[in-house]
């Protein structure tokens, strides 16, 4: 039987959760409402201004999503000329992609995603804060049964590659999808 202290605790608990959740879905829907992109075509777009023009394959590894996900986002953004895609004049195997000057103005404009603030709060924390943190969110995980469910380091709500689009709003693995398809 839970104790009224328990009671409280696994409130904390679970709300603490749903304001994380939460702050996830409003920046990914602002970002969508405001600038037309979504977290992860903003992260592709990011990391193409810093790697330059490089394959997809250099691309997908770089920012730690499958080449088929990445392939659909490109699409994406190729449509809305942000970036460009090309083969590889010695390699014609090989595709290269590249952003736009129409992309220099989108990120301009556009926020920082939202693990880059993260990830510069978490530095700021002493290493005995990290691991506290760290190891706090794996259990949580465990005690939630999802370790066995794939996820990229990346802060979104939502399935991250075009499925979204396509499996009335359920995200990855059939799980409500509150933001937008990527």
């Amino acid at each position: 039987m839970a104790t009224a202290q328990n009671s409280a605790r696994h409130r904390d608990v679970l709300v603490s959760l749903r304001r994380i959740i939460r702050a996830i879905d409003l920046h990914s829907r602002s970002l969508k409402q405001r600038f037309g992109l979504t977290g992860p075509q903003l992260i592709i777009l990011e990391a193409l201004v810093e790697l330059g023009e490089c394959s997809i394959t250099e691309l997908s590894e770089a920012i730690s999503l499958s080449l088929a996900t990445v392939t659909g986002i490109l699409s994406r953004l190729e449509s809305r000329g942000l970036i460009e895609r090309r083969r590889d004049d010695t390699d014609r195997r090989k595709v290269l992609v590249r952003v736009t000057p129409a992309c220099d103005e989108v990120l301009s404009k556009a926020p920082t995603p939202l693990q880059e603030s993260f990830i510069s709060e978490f530095d700021k924390l002493q290493d005995w804060e990290q691991a506290l943190i760290i190891s706090s969110l794996q259990r949580i995980v465990a005690m939630m049964e999802a370790t066995t469910i794939d996820a990229t380091p990346m802060l979104v709500t939502g399935a991250i590659d075009d499925s979204a689009e396509h499996t009335n709003g359920s995200g990855a693995h059939g799980q409500p999808s509150s933001a937008a398809p990527a």
